[in-house]
C-alpha cells in the first residue's frame, strides 16, 4: 500500500484529492494538511512513501518543505502539485528534490499514475511546463535581488525596504536596479510581476 501526505490549503480541494486517491487500491491517505508548517511534522509521523505538495501554502511554501524532506525524509518521493505552472517553480521543484511536477487540472489517473512513477524512481513532469521552462532559462535573479523584490511587493519606499532588510538605500535601489535590468522591466512592480510571472520569487 502506498503511503501518501497531501498539503493543500483549500479544504475542498484536500478533501476531494484524499477521497480520489482512496478509491485506488493501492494507496491510502496516511495525513493531510493545510500549512507548510506542519508538514515535516506530519511526514515524521506518518512516514508517507509520498507527499503531494502544493507551492502555495500559509507558513512556508512547499517548495520549502519539498527540500527539508529530502533532507530529513529521504525515503519519501515529494510531487508538487500546483494551480500555477510557471517555469521558475518548476526549476525550483526539482532543485529542492521533487521527483514530479504536476498541474491541478490534470486528469486523476494521471495523478494516481505520476505516484507510482515517482515511488518507482521516475520523474514525472507536464510537458507543456517543461517546455516552458526550456524557454525561459534559469532564474537571473540573485536570492537579495528576490528578497529586496519581495519586500517592495507592498509599496514600500526603498526607506523602509532598507531598514527591513538591514541594508544602505543605496544597495536596495542597486538591488532593485539590476533586477529591473534582468527582467528587460521599465520599474520595480513591473519587475515584480514578470518575477512572478516566471516563478522566479
Amino acid at each position: 500500500m502506498i503511503k501518501v501526505l497531501l498539503a493543500e490549503d483549500q479544504g475542498m480541494m484536500r478533501g476531494a484529492l484524499a477521497l480520489l486517491l482512496d478509491l485506488e487500491d493501492d494507496m491510502e491517505v496516511v495525513a493531510q494538511v493545510a500549512s507548510g508548517d506542519e508538514i515535516m511534522r506530519a511526514a515524521l509521523d506518518a512516514e508517507p512513501d509520498v507527499a503531494l505538495l502544493d507551492i502555495e501554502l500559509p507558513g512556508r511554501s512547499g517548495l520549502d518543505a519539498a527540500a527539508e524532506l529530502r533532507e530529513r525524509l529521504p525515503s519519501c518521493a515529494v510531487l508538487i502539485l500546483t494551480t500555477f505552472g510557471r517555469p521558475g517553480y518548476l526549476r525550483r521543484a526539482m532543485e529542492s528534490g521533487a521527483r514530479g511536477f504536476l498541474v491541478k487540472d490534470g486528469p486523476v489517473e494521471e495523478l494516481a499514475g505520476a505516484i507510482r512513477k515517482a515511488l518507482a524512481g521516475e520523474r514525472v513532469i507536464d510537458p507543456a511546463l517543461a517546455a516552458a521552462a526550456l524557454s525561459t532559462g534559469p532564474n537571473p535573479l540573485t536570492q537579495r535581488e528576490r528578497e529586496v523584490l519581495s519586500a517592495a511587493a507592498d509599496g514600500s519606499t526603498v526607506a523602509d525596504i532598507a531598514a527591513r532588510l538591514h541594508l544602505s538605500s543605496a544597495t536596495v535601489r542597486n538591488y532593485l536596479s539590476a533586477a529591473i535590468g534582468k527582467t528587460a522591466t521599465r520599474n520595480r512592480m513591473e519587475a515584480l510581476s514578470a518575477a512572478r510571472r516566471n516563478g522566479w520569487l
